[in-house]
């Protein structure tokens, strides 16, 4: 069976305050301590959501959060990172995604000329 953590992208289901489900593909790493992370921005709504709901599921899916057929979603507790653990997390989603994470950093970097946020804080989702 393949770990969760090597999918290319992971669908995270995260909840509002009245629990509707809000899915969303992510790029996601294996920290090793039997938690995943992923990067995002600390106004997203993702990260709004965690805050208030710290519940969530993963599954791998496609590019677009599809998820296959028969595929279940695993639960997990999330919670919001930055400083040293956003390091952390960031250093190894650079480590899985090489030149395409580069890419994407250069991007947000130019988009924060333009006031959108950029990743700044990160994701741990410890599972089961």
């Amino acid at each position: 069976m393949t770990k969760l953590s090597d999918a290319r992208y992971i669908r995270i289901t995260t909840f509002t305050k009245a629990g509707q489900p809000k899915p969303t593909p992510v790029w996601v790493a294996d920290l090793g301590d039997g938690t995943v992370g992923f990067t995002t921005g600390r106004d997203s709504f993702k990260a709004k959501r965690i805050r208030n709901t710290p519940r969530v599921l993963l599954a791998p899916s496609d590019a677009r959060g599809q998820v296959a057929a028969g595929v279940a979603d695993v639960e997990g507790a999330a919670e919001i990172v930055e400083g040293a653990a956003y390091e952390r997390v960031r250093a190894a989603i650079q480590a899985k995604y090489g030149f395409q994470m580069t890419m994407i950093a250069l991007a947000a970097r130019l988009g924060a000329l333009f006031g959108r946020s950029a990743a700044d804080c990160a994701v741990v989702v410890r599972l089961g």
